[in-house]
Formats: structure tokens, sequence, C-alpha cells
């Protein structure tokens, strides 16, 4: 299964990357996630682990395996006979907008059947993680007077 959402957003690049570099408040913010709870530190570095609560699907523990600051970042997730890679990326525009882009893809020789059960979920939930990201770059705090919080970034 292969699926990705973009959305564009009013916020400038900085505040793009700090609402989606801050991890752990995406509950605040997408009702696709109950918890993400730090497993080593609270900040989206590569090898970091991240636990996920998500409604209806059992939790998951997802381990950062690239960040390219200020643009990018991937996590994984493994479970029998499945490998889900999420990535969320973000593009500066000429006209001072931002291009969010999200997606999940799933390998395994169990792929097929987990997409098969939860296809309808995972868009849904890619969805409401793209609109909820534009929503919180828009709400972000301009860089540099003290609020804007990147989870440590």
């Amino acid at each position: 299964m292969n699926y990705e959402e973009s959305t564009t957003t009013s916020a400038g690049l900085d505040r793009a990357w700090a609402a989606l570099a801050n991890v752990t408040a995406y509950p605040k913010w997408t009702k696709s996630m109950t918890a993400v709870e730090p497993l080593d530190a609270p900040v989206l570095a590569v090898g970091n682990r991240f636990r996920i609560r998500q409604p209806g699907l059992p939790p998951g523990v997802w381990r950062v395996s690239d960040v390219r600051e200020g643009e990018s970042f991937e996590w994984e997730a493994k479970s029998p006979g499945v490998h889900t890679l999420g990535y969320h990326r973000l593009r500066a525009n000429p006209d001072g907008t931002t291009t969010i882009t999200l997606g999940i893809r799933q390998s395994g020789a169990l792929a097929w059947l987990v997409g098969l059960f939860i296809t309808g979920k995972t868009r849904r939930y890619v969805r409401m993680e793209a609109a909820g990201t534009k929503a919180a770059a828009e709400v972000q705090a301009p860089a540099g007077d003290g609020r804007a919080s990147t989870g440590g970034r």
C-alpha cells in the first residue's frame, strides 16, 4: 500500500518545520493520534523511537530513519511481515507558502493483507495529519519570540 497527501499552507518553511518536527504535539492537532511517546528522547533525530497510539490500531513503535533539518523526515515501523515507512516533506514555494506532503508506504509479505483491512483508515489518518500539520503551522508563533516549540530540534 502506498498513499500520499499534499496540502499547501500560508505559513513559511520555518513555521511549517516547527509544526512538523514537534512530533510529540501531534495528538493536540490531529484526532488520528492519541499519544506520541518518546522512548529515547523527545528530539526528532535518527535512531530515536516513538510509541504512537492511534484509534482502532495497535500501538506501534516508530524509529526515525532520516532527518533533513527544515525539509523532511522519515520514520519506520516493523511488524511481522510488514514494514511501514512514513515520510513527511516540506517544499518552499515562490509565493512564500509551503507545500506539506505526508505519505505511507507498506511493504513485506503480509502488506497486501494488512492493506485489505486498514487502507481506508490509513488514507483518512494521513489526510487528517496533513490538515493538522497545516493548521499547526499556521498558528505557530513566529521564530524568535520564544513561543515556538520544535520538540527540541
